[in-house]
């Protein structure tokens, strides 16, 4: 699959796509084929490491996507 990943901390043009292997959906999550996905202020905050929420690099921006659900993990309805 591909994804845009922040590899280092800076504006949204630093952002990088890459091809990584395709997710598994495991217990009690589901895996969505995302057809569209916002970049919105706190995103941008994050990639520029000027958030409170600091996940460790590299890491997939996003909090708003729509898509299609591919995969359903054990326990999910």
């Amino acid at each position: 699959m591909r994804a845009i990943r922040c590899k280092q901390y800076g504006p949204p043009e630093s952002l990088v796509v890459d091809n990584l292997p395709d997710l598994e959906a495991p217990p009690g999550h589901v895996v969505i084929d995302v057809k569209a996905a916002a970049v919105n202020f706190p995103d941008v905050l994050i990639i520029e490491n000027k958030y409170q929420f600091k996940p460790p690099l590299p890491f997939t921006p996003g909090s708003e996507a729509a898509g299609v659900v591919r995969a359903v993990g054990a326990g999910v309805t």
